[in-house]
């Protein structure tokens, strides 16, 4: 394979993964929130890097929709080792993370460690 379809192939890929495939022409006007987020996911992760910070992931999804991509986000973590860090308000998320961090005022207030 040439080295320029490499990154062709590649996101083609990335896109299968998480669950986007079919889609590649789609506006963004023309996608759901979740399939937004995911395309965002999929961003993200196609350099493949260690660790990915998400600010607020699941903001704006129904419960439905939030908690399937941290199902995915959760699969890319096992799958790939890649970290996800993320910033939230939302207990859904919360419960969710293997390592929680409370911060109030600038300052870690406490921690959670979970299996």
């Amino acid at each position: 394979m040439a080295p320029a379809a490499q990154p062709t192939v590649r996101a083609r890929r990335i896109l299968v993964e998480v669950g986007l495939q079919g889609l590649e022409r789609r506006l963004p006007h023309e996608l759901s929130g979740g399939q937004q987020q995911r395309v965002a996911v999929a961003r993200a992760i196609v350099s493949k890097p260690a660790i990915v910070l998400a600010d607020e992931p699941t903001a704006n999804l129904d419960s439905t929709t939030g908690a399937a991509l941290l199902d995915l986000m959760r699969k890319l973590n096992a799958e790939h080792g890649i970290t996800f860090v993320f910033s939230t308000h939302d207990p859904m998320v919360m419960e969710r993370a293997r390592r929680v961090i409370h911060l109030r005022d600038g300052r870690v207030e406490r921690e959670e460690i979970r299996s």
